[in-house]
């Protein structure tokens, strides 16, 4: 992972800035390094399309490419993988949250994996130890799954759908489709 993480660093490094005049007009770089913020190299109010890492915390509004770090949160919209042990969205995120905590407050469209994982609502697969949703349409797999609606199954030791008209908990398998 050292490897991977390196090669694209420098990668990032020795891409030539392009479009510079487009990218100050929409604040928006194609690289970030924080070592907690503000301590930065960009702002948090910019939007980074590329790599972002982030040594302890990092912050920036937009994130849309590869996002690695122990803490990484964004602002705004994310879309690509975040990768660290917490990763915190708060609006839509769409891609792979792979974090050991993982908090998008907006939707979630794609993959959150970790040992907990919380969206306000979601389309694709939550899989960790707890999953939380305020509606979830996909797969909940993980030892405790929780939402208010559900569009598809939860496999776990308890599964919540609290306004499931029929089963509202059941253990190993639950699900609700319309």
């Amino acid at each position: 992972m050292r490897h991977i993480v390196l090669v694209l660093l420098l990668a990032a490094i020795a891409i030539p800035a392009a479009a510079p005049a487009v990218r100050a007009a929409t604040n928006e770089q194609f690289i970030q390094i924080a070592l907690f913020n503000p301590v930065q190299i960009f702002p948090e109010t910019t939007s980074i399309r590329g790599v972002r890492l982030n040594l302890i915390y990092g912050v920036n509004n937009e994130m849309r490419g590869l996002d690695i770090g122990i803490a990484n949160r964004t602002t705004g919209l994310f879309k690509g993988l975040q990768y660290g042990i917490v990763g915190m969205t708060e609006a839509d995120f769409s891609g792979w949250q792979d974090n050991f905590i993982n908090l998008t407050d907006g939707k979630l469209t794609g993959l959150q994996s970790g040992a907990f994982n919380q969206t306000g609502g979601g389309e694709g697969v939550q899989w960790g130890l707890v999953n939380m949703a305020d509606s979830f349409h996909g797969l909940q797999f993980g030892f405790v799954n929780v939402t208010k609606t559900m569009e598809g199954l939860q496999i776990g030791l308890v599964n919540v759908i609290s306004q499931a008209k029929s089963h509202p908990i059941l253990p190993i398998v639950n699900w609700s489709f319309k």
